[in-house]
């Protein structure tokens, strides 16, 4: 039987440096997993035939969030539409 969420909560609450901790080690998973899925994206991404296998076809799911906020070159040089970046600034 577990705790609902709400008494959960309450004893964090209570402990304002569990708090902060519990907080900062969500970021950390979250931003964590992001980073991890887009390495395996981009691992597996074929940018060959934009038109008749788009991403959303490949099965990715963090690149296409990523690109709609405009994230599409990286200062390494690579480009996710296969093209030379001439600026990779963002």
């Amino acid at each position: 039987m577990g705790l609902p969420w709400y008494r959960v909560h309450t004893v964090v609450l209570n402990d304002p440096g569990r708090l902060l901790a519990v907080h900062i080690m969500h970021t950390a998973l979250v931003s964590g997993w992001a980073s991890s899925m887009a390495l395996y994206e981009l691992a597996v991404f074929d940018p060959s035939d934009p038109v008749l296998d788009p991403m959303w076809r490949q099965g990715m799911f963090v690149i296409p969030f990523m690109t709609r906020l405009g994230i599409m070159d990286s200062w390494g040089g690579w480009s996710i539409s296969g093209g030379t970046v001439t600026n990779p600034g963002i």
